[in-house]
């Protein structure tokens, strides 16, 4: 059996649980255009409301743009969270700050992404006409939304920290007992 494994490996570059989860996005992919038709992609009317040209924009935009701000943003916070005195012996940090930093941040640049047009009231007549409210909230409940992620993930970060504290306790407290008992 891991000869096949290893074989099918050498062969494809892969495994293939990715084969199948390939298959599966193309199919779904092949599904949507066949549903949704290519003209319901296209509007030739307005080019630039075209779904498309949207996607390929979008695509574009996060290459081009997001993906090396966002890369530049992770190294400065590895950098500031990185820094250590000199003169203290080099030791990995038992618990990294870096992902509880992170994990939030992303939460909040992606809620702004999909939340921007109300948060900026772009179409507020438009809304207010089909919804009867207005975009008012749209940027308290952003704020407030961001501030619980980076709550709730300092709230993590303060348990693990108290965790390792306690483990760290322990480990040192049997080791003294276990050299008393020798």
């Amino acid at each position: 059996m891991f000869d096949i494994a290893t074989r099918f490996k050498n062969s494809y570059g892969s495994g293939p649980l990715h084969l199948l989860a390939m298959v599966s996005g193309f199919a779904l992919l092949g599904y949507i255009v066949a549903t949704a038709r290519p003209s319901a992609l296209w509007n030739q009317a307005t080019w630039w409301q075209s779904i498309a040209v949207w996607f390929v924009a979008a695509v574009v935009a996060h290459d081009l743009l997001l993906y090396p701000l966002y890369a530049l943003a992770d190294r400065i916070l590895a950098r500031l969270v990185g820094r250590r005195d000199v003169s203290a012996p080099r030791r990995r940090p038992e618990l990294p700050v870096r992902n509880y930093i992170r994990i939030p941040a992303l939460a909040a640049g992606l809620t702004l992404l999909v939340f921007l047009p109300g948060i900026i009231r772009q179409g507020a007549p438009t809304y207010l006409d089909a919804t009867g409210q207005t975009q008012e909230p749209f940027l308290g409940r952003w704020l407030l939304l961001t501030a619980v992620a980076f709550g709730i993930s300092a709230a993590a970060y303060a348990i693990r920290l108290v965790v390792a504290h306690v483990r760290r306790r322990r480990a040192g407290c049997s080791r003294v007992d276990a050299i008393d008992e020798e």
